[in-house]
């Protein structure tokens, strides 16, 4: 199961590097919950597959489209979770972020149903988005 389902990570990060919406919309349980850390505007949980989708607009509106996740460093699995340490990247006008994080994705039966999200640097991602 567990290598299962860092399979299953592995193209939930593929699907996010490539903007493949329809494979992240499969991927993602309607009922999923986003725990987003930090405060900014985007923090918080938020709850649902829509919901998540709107914050993830926001977060593409807000940096032009520049917001990526450019490295996965690695992937690892325990049961039904799997942890990934990541760099992420974006630009605001004259304003950038490039930090490592890690994202923990609870998996159950085919689908995320859960998501943790963990910044190198929250004071610097949280002035990056704003309020």
């Amino acid at each position: 199961m567990t290598s299962t389902n860092v399979d299953l990570a592995r193209a939930y990060f593929q699907a996010v590097q490539t903007g493949d919406m329809a494979t992240l919309g499969d991927l993602l349980d309607e009922a999923i919950v986003w725990h987003q850390p930090g405060a900014n505007r985007f923090s918080g949980q938020h709850k649902g597959r829509d919901a998540v989708f709107a914050m993830l607009g926001g977060m593409m509106e807000a940096s032009q489209g520049t917001f990526a996740i450019g490295t996965i460093h690695a992937l690892m699995g325990n049961g039904d979770l799997v942890a990934a340490t990541i760099h992420f990247t974006g630009r605001r006008g004259d304003t950038s972020m490039s930090m490592d994080g890690v994202d923990v994705l609870r998996i159950e039966n085919g689908k995320i149903t859960e998501m943790w999200l963990f910044s190198g640097d929250q004071n610097a991602e949280d002035a990056f988005w704003g309020r």
